[in-house]
């Protein structure tokens, strides 16, 4: 008999909904209703500005998709010939655009890989960020470690997402039992993060997974403890687990405008890196982020390190082919053979 967790994981195919979060998390996308759309990721109507028309891209409130942002703020997409249009979409609008076409690139972590998996035609085309994930518990707590986890209650935003799949990826490799029957940990889901923290402080879970940025504020209150960063733990820290996602149908078709998307948020990614404040106020005043503390926004651009590498496409490849082990590992990907989908999930542009 399938588990929850098999119909959970089958649920992720193009109509499915696995991917929602919290509207201002870390790498997590929108969840409002979908805007009205020009119904094709080019436009006809390209200028001689505008070498590849109007490009659509689903806009989020998360932090880490802040380079699709800062490129049109910039100019960035513009200087590549693309007319950027911001546009409302939630999880099954952005899977099916980069089905269709519609949306040539999304960004999202880990947790789309199942999706991929179960037949979303996309490919990992790119990174953006690493880190924007960590387990908090209450400020004293004699919780320390993994291991300190075993019998105790995580809250998550939802079970499946990847503040979940990330405790697990981390829990699994402490040794402890991460099957979601029999396992040495219980999750319990919370519609909302604040109710999370408040269920943290009253005893209600042991432990709480989130996005970016609540455990920082949190712990910059003075109210918690982070027994766990996705950006610093040794076994996880350096590693992308916010890609680029691009849609088959525009790799294969239009792999000019691919490349071109790819060059202007590299251009945004390397100016958040080397422009932190600067790209804090432009988040700010356009509201790219629902954060509203500049000082914050710097810290996380820092600790997300959203610069881009040397040899980039090599680490890529490299921590997809990581998240993709572990995954298979704690059972979120069904694959016998991970490095094989690995290689198949990751496009490797020609910029």
């Amino acid at each position: 008999m399938l588990t929850k967790h098999r119909l959970i994981m089958q649920g992720t195919a193009i109509f499915g909904v696995l991917l929602t979060v919290l509207t201002f998390g870390g790498c997590g996308v929108s969840t409002s209703a979908p805007s009205s759309s020009t119904g094709s990721s080019s436009s006809n109507t390209a200028s001689a500005d505008y070498k590849y028309g109007t490009v659509e891209f689903p806009k989020s409130s998360s932090l880490c998709s802040s380079p699709i942002g800062i490129a049109l703020a910039k100019g960035f997409f513009k200087e590549e010939g693309i007319n950027a249009k911001l546009v409302t979409a939630d999880t099954e609008t952005r899977k099916v655009g980069l089905d269709t076409g519609r949306f040539a690139v999304t960004n999202g972590d880990f947790q789309f890989f199942p999706s991929i998996e179960n037949g979303v035609k996309t490919k990992v085309v790119g990174a953006l960020n690493k880190g924007c994930i960590k387990i908090a518990v209450k400020k004293g707590s004699s919780i320390k470690t993994a291991q300190d986890l075993k019998g105790k209650t995580i809250g998550v935003d939802e079970i499946g997402g990847t503040p979940y799949e990330a405790a697990n990826l981390w829990l699994g490799d402490a040794g402890l039992n991460v099957d979601q029957k029999n396992g040495d940990v219980k999750y319990l889901p919370f519609d909302d993060a604040n109710l999370e923290f408040e269920a943290l402080q009253n005893g209600q879970i042991d432990a709480a997974a989130l996005w970016d940025p609540l455990p920082t504020i949190q712990e910059q209150k003075g109210t918690v403890d982070i027994i766990f960063d996705l950006g610093s733990d040794p076994k996880f820290a350096k590693r992308f687990c916010c890609f680029l996602y691009g849609s088959e149908k525009i790799i294969k078709e239009k792999p000019d405008e691919m490349a071109a998307i790819i060059r202007a948020l590299n251009k945004a990614r390397d100016y958040i890196a080397q422009h932190p404040e600067e790209s804090a106020d432009i988040v700010m005043q356009n509201k790219y982020s629902t954060i509203n503390d500049k000082a914050l926004i710097v810290k996380l651009f820092k600790d997300y390190d959203y610069g881009v590498q040397d040899n980039e496409a090599a680490q890529i490849q490299d921590d997809v082919q990581f998240f993709s082990e572990g995954l298979k590992k704690i059972g979120f990907l069904k694959t016998n053979d991970p490095d094989a989908f690995a290689k198949e999930a990751y496009q490797k542009i020609d910029l």
